[in-house]
C-alpha cells in the first residue's frame, strides 16, 4: 500500500493478539487474534475476524486476570499457522494498524517473509498528535475521544484486552487522530514513518 495516498483512499487492517503470559524460561505465545479492516475512514466498511489460538502452554493466572481467557477456552482452537490463508487475505496489501505494534510484529514472525506493512502504530501517533492525554492506553484514548459507544456497538459483549475489541479500538483511535489532527487529505507519507 503506497504512502503517497490520503487516508481516505487506504485500506487499514488493525491487528491485536492476546497472549498466554510469560513464564520463567519460556517465550510468550499468542492465544487469541483479532483483525478489523476499514476502507478509508468509513466505519460502515468495517469487517472483522477473531479466533482463539491453540497453544501447548497453559494460560498463566496473571494473563487470564487481564484478558479473561483460560486454557479451557482454547480447546479445539486452530493454530496460528493454520490460519495463514485468513491472515494473509485480511492483512495483505493493507496498512497494518496496531497499538504498540511490537507484540503484533513479534507474533507475526510465525509467518516468515510475510511482507505485511507498512505499519501504523496508534500509540506513537497518539503521542505525536494528541498531546495532553492522561495516558496513552487504548482505554484512555477511546474515552478521551468519546468513542466508547461506537466501539461497544461494533463489538458487543466484548471488552478491552479482547483481541477483536482492541483491534477495533485501534481503528477508531486512528480515525479520530486523523480527523483531530487535520490529516484526512494529507498523503500518509508526509506524517507517517514506515516501520
Amino acid at each position: 500500500m503506497p504512502l503517497s495516498i490520503a487516508p481516505g483512499q487506504a485500506v487499514f487492517a488493525a491487528i491485536d493478539f492476546e497472549s498466554a503470559g510469560v513464564t520463567k524460561g519460556d517465550t510468550d505465545t499468542p492465544i487469541q487474534i483479532g483483525i478489523a479492516v476499514m476502507t478509508g475512514l468509513d466505519p460502515a466498511t468495517m469487517d472483522s475476524f477473531v479466533s482463539y489460538l491453540h497453544t501447548s502452554r497453559p494460560v498463566t493466572w496473571q494473563a487470564s486476570q487481564v484478558h479473561g481467557i483460560t486454557t479451557a477456552d482454547l480447546t479445539g482452537a486452530p493454530t496460528l499457522l493454520s490460519l495463514w490463508p485468513e491472515v494473509k487475505t485480511r492483512l495483505g496489501g493493507r496498512l497494518i494498524v496496531a497499538h504498540g505494534a511490537g507484540t503484533e510484529k513479534r507474533f507475526l514472525r510465525a509467518f516468515p517473509l510475510h511482507g505485511f506493512g507498512p505499519w501504523v502504530d496508534t500509540l506513537q501517533l497518539a503521542r505525536r498528535f494528541w498531546p495532553g492525554v492522561r495516558d496513552y492506553s487504548l482505554e484512555t484514548l477511546i474515552a478521551a475521544g468519546g468513542l466508547q459507544a461506537e466501539l461497544d456497538a461494533a463489538c458487543p459483549d466484548r471488552r478491552f484486552h479482547d483481541a477483536l475489541y482492541d483491534a477495533m479500538a485501534s481503528l477508531l483511535v486512528l480515525r479520530h487522530l486523523i480527523h483531530h489532527a487535520g490529516l484526512s487529505g494529507v498523503a500518509m507519507g508526509k506524517w507517517l514513518s514506515p516501520s
